[in-house]
């Protein structure tokens, strides 16, 4: 069956997200391991992605670890500078699926406040047709609940959907859902499963 809507994920996809390049280029790797281990700052941004608020999350977090309070604030006052740059080659098939007339959505583990703000820092993230965003939904990926909610909600059936997302475990949730899936390494392999679906042609798929 071919599919009848294409679903993107966000993070390293459409935009890279590397806030351990980011601490990298301030701390230095070695440092920077060490900040992650003894505070847990990546559980503290599953929170903001479940639907914590971004900025007291942040503070609050800072806040229990003093030690590493400035480096924790970062992670809110610098976020912007951790989601980039944007992928060109995936944003381009966005919008020729689009200009198609192909349904296109977003599915993402991204915090309420700073989706808000994303989108006003890259003008794609207002492109989609829906986008689905976990602190919105209540639940993350790769919880099943968050795609029996995008099935629910645009009203299509799991053989109708192809997904893209660059976390292995998010894939095989949908997967068993019945959805047809890709791991995404790159902007080229998922071009080219495009135009294997018959979705896009190997010209608008830039390939």
């Amino acid at each position: 069956m071919k599919p009848e809507a294409v679903v993107f994920d966000i993070g390293n996809v459409l935009m890279y997200w590397n806030p351990e390049g980011f601490y990298d280029s301030r701390l230095g790797e070695a440092e920077r391991r060490r900040l992650f281990a003894e505070t847990n700052i990546e559980e503290m941004n599953l929170r903001v992605d479940a639907g914590a608020p971004f900025h007291q999350t942040v503070m609050d977090h800072a806040a229990a670890h003093p030690a590493w309070s400035e480096q924790i604030s970062w992670w809110y006052h610098h976020w912007i500078e951790m989601a980039a740059p944007r992928i060109e080659g995936s944003i381009a098939l966005l919008r020729t699926l689009r200009q198609k007339g192909i349904p296109v959505f977003a599915l993402t583990n991204f915090g309420d406040d700073s989706f808000t703000y994303a989108q006003t820092q890259y003008d794609f993230l207002n492109e989609f047709d829906r986008a689905w965003v976990s602190a919105r939904m209540g639940v993350i990926k790769p919880d099943p609940e968050i795609y029996r909610l995008l099935e629910v909600e645009s009203g299509l059936q799991p053989a109708q959907l192809i997904f893209t997302d660059d976390k292995r475990e998010n894939i095989d949730a949908a997967a068993a859902r019945g959805w047809g899936v890709h791991h995404f390494t790159g902007w080229q392999g998922w071009a080219q499963r495009l135009v294997d679906e018959g979705l896009l042609s190997k010209a608008e798929a830039g390939l």
